[in-house]
């Protein structure tokens, strides 16, 4: 990465002549530096959060935000982490069920998924999103909500140093803590207590199911007072857990 930007800045440099070409020369050099220094500290970021806990999200701030600018304290973020080993591994076979089940074979962008999402599209069906587990994470930790191509390529950049440098365990841990299960609901820490009275480790197995059931849209769905669609859902992720294998599946992670 870092050899492609200084060859571009080598190519401004050398195609620059007179008072412009000074300019150009430093405008290029400028832009190189700036991108090195962006590389830089987004990489040092995210070895640094392979080892430690999270005390908040671009998400969540963005969702303080909101609720500031509305006078809504009773929205605002409730959020906890929770390590690995206090969760109960139902709880990741349930996500990965419901939102990734080539997780632990793709390297962070599902290009078969994006493939089936774009030929549903083509037959005229509506087009549905295909991101992994991985690029919510990204997204969730570093970006913002809505849909642009900057946003997308930021999202892959970022999918992939996440890759690159965590485990496929950390990247669970990871969502399962910063992952919406609510209006303001960060993580299974919170939600598992607020929805059924209990910590992440005393999970049943359908309450797990219960909670993935609602991410993509946990605003409107309710775990706590589940509807048709959401029981609907999470027989659908139960049957998928079976299928995996249940917490044997994580043996490799």
């Amino acid at each position: 990465m870092f050899r492609l930007l200084y060859r571009h800045y080598t190519r401004a440099v050398n195609r620059a002549h007179g008072p412009m070409g000074r300019v150009v020369r430093r405008i290029a050099l400028l832009a190189t530096m700036a991108a090195i220094a962006v590389l830089g500290l987004s990489t040092l970021i995210v070895v640094v959060l392979r080892w430690a806990p999270l005390p908040t999200t671009a998400f969540m701030l963005q969702h303080q935000l909101m609720v500031r600018r509305a006078g809504q304290p009773e929205r605002a973020v409730r959020y906890r982490w929770v390590e690995w080993s206090d969760m109960t591994p139902e709880l990741a076979v349930a996500v990965i069920a419901a939102e990734d089940q080539r997780f632990p074979q793709h390297h962070g962008l599902d290009f078969e998924a994006i493939g089936d999402a774009l030929d549903e599209r083509q037959q005229g069906g509506r087009l549905r999103g295909a991101s992994t587990i991985s690029q919510q994470v990204a997204k969730n930790l570093f970006l913002w909500q809505g849909r642009s191509l900057v946003r997308k390529g930021l999202e892959a950049y970022l999918t992939v140093l996440i890759e690159l440098t965590w485990s496929k365990r950390r990247i669970l841990e990871v969502y399962l803590n910063v992952a919406e299960f609510g209006d303001g609901v960060y993580g299974v820490g919170v939600a598992s207590e607020l929805f059924f009275g209990r910590p992440p480790a005393g999970l049943e197995r359908s309450q797990a199911a219960l909670l993935a059931a609602v991410l993509p849209s946990p605003k409107r769905l309710d775990a706590g007072a589940p509807s048709a669609y959401v029981r609907e859902r999470q027989t659908w992720i139960l049957m998928q857990m079976d299928q995996l294998g249940g917490p044997t599946y994580l043996d490799g992670l």
